[in-house]
């Protein structure tokens, strides 16, 4: 008949809905990956059956974490995808860890190891080498501003005294915590870390400002020096 849409679009249309008011019911709860991989790529294949697609991404790179970490010339190589599609799913973990940084909001208190510890793994969401941050606090351990002060390599970074207290003097801090990453995926301090440490305290304390912390990073786990010695950051 005229104006009659074909059998297979309406049963995907159908099919698309249904997921929808799923998503809007129970939000992704319940969801396998490859349905959550379906969902979003909805707005990438208007017509197209987006189950078989979303298998065979998840097949390609074996999770959903392989998928989004890729960068977007890997997504379009191994995938023979469109730049859209490839950059579509490398936003979701830059998305995510812009989400969860804007969740804390203006001069946020980070007054334990525990809540920087939360705030700091945030800042290495996706990153695969290492970088290092220094957070300037105000009197009141109230957070003024967070600099990336250096990147590095998979398995160390450089870290120049001068940069660093250039910027702790320009947000005037009268502290500071210190946060690096480990991308290998352990938390142990190395004797390179606890010379940074000592190197930085020291430099700092001639201008009056303290080091609250340096917080050590691996994925969703963190080593706080803070936690293990509460009076000292050297001395291990």
């Amino acid at each position: 008949m005229p104006g009659k849409k074909p059998e297979k679009e309406n049963i995907h249309v159908n099919h698309r809905q249904r997921m929808r008011e799923r998503y809007r019911k129970q939000g992704l709860d319940g969801f396998h990956d490859h349905e959550v991989l379906e969902l979003l790529l909805y707005y990438c294949y208007p017509r197209q059956d987006t189950n078989e697609i979303a298998h065979k991404m998840l097949r390609e790179f074996k999770s959903l974490h392989a998928l989004f970490d890729a960068n977007v010339e890997t997504i379009m190589t191994k995938l023979a995808c469109t730049e859209n599609i490839a950059v579509l799913l490398n936003l979701m973990p830059a998305i995510a860890k812009r989400y969860m940084s804007s969740r804390w909001g203006d001069k946020t208190t980070l007054d334990t190891p525990e809540i920087a510890g939360s705030y700091v793994i945030n800042l290495f969401v996706n990153e695969h080498i290492e970088n290092f941050y220094v957070l300037c606090l105000d009197t009141g351990l109230r957070l003024n501003h967070t600099c990336l002060i250096s990147k590095g390599t998979l398995d160390e970074v450089s870290v120049f005294t001068r940069e660093l207290v250039q910027v702790v003097l320009e947000n005037r801090a009268t502290a500071v915590i210190l946060t690096h990453n480990h991308p290998g995926g352990t938390i142990k301090p190395s004797l390179s870390d606890n010379a940074v440490t000592t190197r930085i305290r020291d430099a700092l304390q001639l201008i009056d400002v303290s080091v609250a912390d340096h917080i050590i990073v691996a994925g969703d786990k963190y080593f706080s020096y803070a936690q293990r010695n509460q009076r000292h950051v050297d001395g291990y």
